[in-house]
Parts: structure tokens; C-alpha cells; sequence
């Protein structure tokens, strides 16, 4: 039996959210320099001035992090955790990367051992980095996301992922499924799954270049019986991809319209990287209210282009953030954020620190339409959370000298911060890291 948590009050300087800062500003972030966090079973009872809620839980188990700054654990919002050995590999573009590298290694996802072994070890470096929450793809294999679930619920952890499913010759033949046992393996391994715990089921067709038009419709027809879980796939990554697609599908009237003549398009898909939209599919995503992911370590790593995040935010797009790992070159959301910040800037945009936070927790959040469970520092939210130094090395110890705000303060972590920026992990109230 699971021991009961004691009411704990942890202080700190704590960062939390009112309103989007893409909107609001960084006025939409309350900021307490001396604040406390009170947690009790796994979930968040209160958060304000330290003063106030010491005083008000004179019982309270007080775990003091001095200066560190309390924020929300970090939420990845798309990546491939079977890549997780193969991060970092030189020198290719999408489609050659996925023969190169991809597929290889995840034929070896079969073996429930080697799968075990790989979904922990991932998920050991996302807390490691501060990351409390990841959507994931994993194998055609169904070991593959048995292992990734069971590791996640060992460490208690939110994570959403899918059955990859890929029946088209595209695929190599030791990696493809068909229609019927993508649906049937799906479906399986979602009533198995989904809800159980913290693990939230997603649909995942890898990409219709991958797919044939009976798998894509097929697993439509999933969504349909199941609307309540989420669907994820990759859009408009490469140009080169596009014209893929535009061969495979010569019927289609755009890349989205792959997806959406087969039921594959709304309000829970999650579309992975989207830099190259025509304006129909623009305007049918936010039609929808479908969500976006940001992949840019990805983007640059593969040279697949800069992401409009400032455009898509204005024209009211939910937009993720994610690492994308293996395409992308790091398990840190830090990183992630500083690479977002670098590709806005080459699009004549500078985010603000804020919104590079939010993106990294709560926008990821309600990318997954999580935000009621995580992604905030907030009453009735799962204590899920990452505690922060901010002179972590002696560059940004030197740079936080100099800051005049908290914002100063917390922008050289995001820039050049790693793991080792990381103090503390908590996973529902429990000490991770």
C-alpha cells in the first residue's frame, strides 16, 4: 500500500501562471521572490507568499530550496522515445534519417527487455533534465508501449503515448503492421491503458507517407469510437516530405487533407512540426482548435526550417513545445527553450522568457488538453513540478549578478542551462530527482 504524503510546504521563489504571456505579457505570471508551494497527496493545495502559508500550516513539513525558483514541470509535448540511443547521428535529412537510423533501431523494440530497458532509462533522463510529462511515439510493437507505460507508472509519472503504426511499403517490411492490426493493437492497448493511473492512450499514425489510406482510415475509425483520447502525428515537416506526400496522395487536396479525408483531423490531434502549411490547412487547424508542436532542435538539427511560432500564436493556434528526440539533439526543455527563442528570433521575433516558460509547461499542457491536471503551479493541479538553480555554473552565476528582474535572472539558465540547472524533480509530490 502507497504511504500517505504529508502536507508539505516547500519555499522557494515560485513562478506561476494567470493568463498565456503569448497573450497577456509577462504580467500573466505571478512571481513570488520569497514563496511556498503547499502540497498534500500528491497534488497542489496552495501556492502564495511563504509568510501566509506558513503561518496558516504551522504542521506543515517544510522543505526549504533558498533562492531556487519552484516552476512547473517541464511538459514534452512530442518526441520518440525509441530513439533515445540514436540522438545525435550525423549528417541526414528526414527521409534518409528514417532509413538511416530510425527504423533500424526500432526494429529492436520487439524484445520486451530491450524496450524495458530504453523506457527507463528515458525516462530517468527526462526527470534528470526536469521534464515531469512527455507524449511519446513509441514501435509498431506493442512491447514497446507496454514498456513505456509500465516505466512511467513505476516512477508515477503523466505520460501519453501510442502504438506507431505504419503498414505502407514505404516502411521496411520488417517494420510494418497493416490496417487491421494497427486498429486491433490500438484498440487493445488503449482499453488497457488509458486512464489507468496517470497513462493517457494517443492514436498514432506515424505519417501518412508511412500509411496507406485503409491504415489511415482505419485508425479514423478508432478516433471516432474514442474521442476522448488524443491523435498524433507529424505535418509539413520538410519540403521534400511534402512532395512525398503529394505523389503518394495525388487525390489529396493538401498534406493536412491526408488526415482529415480519413478522420484524422480535430480539436485532440497533435500535429508534430507544421513549418510548411498552405493557407487552407492554416485555416482548417484553427477551424478545428487542433494543436501545433514546436520541435526546434529538430527543425535545425535535420535542416527541416523555422517554425512561425509568432504567427500561428497571434492567429490563435495552440502550440506545443517539445525536444523531439532522436531527430532533436536534447532530452532538456531548457535547451528546447533557447532553441525556440534562436529560431524566433531568425523570424524577427524575440520571445520573452516568459513566454518561453509557459511554452515549456502549461502551453505544452493545453496542447494535450492537460492544463485541469498539469502544466501550472495551481490549486488542484497534480504536484508536478522542477525546482530551478539559477546559478547553476559560474557563466550564468555571473550573469544572474547582474540581473535586474527575475526575468535577467532566469534567462541565462534558459539559454545556456542543462541539467545541472536542475536542483529538484518532483513527480506528484514525490522527491524524482
Amino acid at each position: 500500500m502507497a504511504q500517505t504524503l504529508p502536507l508539505t510546504l516547500h519555499l522557494g521563489q515560485t513562478l506561476s501562471f494567470a493568463a498565456s504571456p503569448s497573450a497577456e505579457g509577462p504580467d500573466a505570471v505571478r512571481h513570488e521572490r520569497t514563496g511556498a508551494l503547499l502540497v498534500e497527496g500528491g497534488m497542489i493545495r496552495a501556492v502564495g507568499a511563504a509568510e501566509a502559508l506558513r503561518a496558516a500550516h504551522p504542521g506543515a513539513e517544510v522543505v526549504d530550496h533558498g533562492a531556487a525558483l519552484i516552476v512547473p514541470g517541464f511538459v514534452d509535448a512530442h518526441a520518440h522515445y525509441p530513439q533515445t540511443g540514436m540522438i545525435a547521428s550525423w549528417g541526414k535529412r528526414l527521409i534518409d534519417w528514417l532509413n538511416h537510423y530510425t527504423f533500424p533501431t526500432e526494429s529492436r523494440f520487439a524484445d520486451r527487455a530491450f524496450a524495458d530497458e530504453i523506457a527507463e532509462r528515458y525516462l530517468d533522463l527526462l526527470l534528470a533534465h526536469g521534464t515531469t510529462s512527455v507524449c511519446s511515439y513509441c514501435t509498431i510493437h506493442p512491447e514497446s508501449v507496454e514498456a513505456l507505460f509500465s516505466a512511467a507508472e513505476a516512477r508515477g509519472m503523466r505520460v501519453f503515448a501510442g502504438k506507431t503504426c505504419m503498414d505502407r511499403d514505404t516502411a521496411p517490411d520488417f517494420l510494418r503492421d497493416s490496417a487491421q492490426s494497427a486498429y486491433d493493437d490500438s484498440k487493445a492497448l488503449l482499453e488497457r491503458w488509458h486512464g489507468r493511473g496517470r497513462a493517457e492512450y494517443v492514436i498514432t499514425p506515424r505519417f501518412s507517407p508511412t500509411s496507406t489510406p485503409e491504415q489511415l482510415r482505419a485508425l479514423g475509425a478508432l478516433w471516432a469510437e474514442h474521442p476522448e483520447v488524443l491523435m498524433q502525428t507529424h505535418l509539413s515537416e520538410q519540403t521534400d516530405e511534402i512532395a512525398w506526400v503529394k505523389s503518394l496522395y495525388p487525390q489529396a487536396r493538401d498534406y493536412l487533407d491526408t488526415y482529415e479525408a480519413y478522420g484524422l483531423l480535430g480539436e485532440r490531434g497533435l500535429y508534430g512540426h507544421a513549418i510548411h502549411l498552405e493557407p487552407r490547412e492554416h485555416a482548417r487547424l484553427r477551424e478545428v482548435n487542433a494543436a501545433l508542436v514546436h520541435c526546434p532542435t529538430s527543425n535545425t538539427f535535420i535542416g527541416s526550417g523555422l517554425f512561425d511560432m509568432d504567427g500561428l500564436t497571434r492567429a490563435g493556434m495552440r502550440v506545443g513545445l517539445a525536444t523531439d528526440t532522436g531527430g532533436g539533439s536534447s532530452f532538456s526543455m531548457l535547451r528546447t527553450m533557447a532553441a525556440a527563442y534562436e529560431v524566433a528570433q531568425l523570424r524577427h521575433r524575440a520571445l520573452h522568457p516568459a513566454e518561453l516558460l509557459w511554452l515549456a509547461t502549461q502551453g505544452s499542457a493545453i496542447a494535450l488538453m492537460a492544463e485541469d491536471r498539469i502544466g501550472n503551479l495551481a490549486p488542484g493541479l497534480e504536484a508536478d513540478f522542477t525546482v530551478l538553480d539559477l546559478a547553476s555554473t559560474p557563466a550564468i552565476a555571473q550573469r544572474v549578478a547582474q540581473a535586474e528582474d527575475i526575468w535577467e535572472a532566469l534567462f541565462p539558465t534558459i539559454m545556456m542551462g542543462d541539467d545541472r540547472a536542475i536542483r529538484a524533480t518532483y513527480v506528484a509530490g514525490r522527491r524524482a530527482v
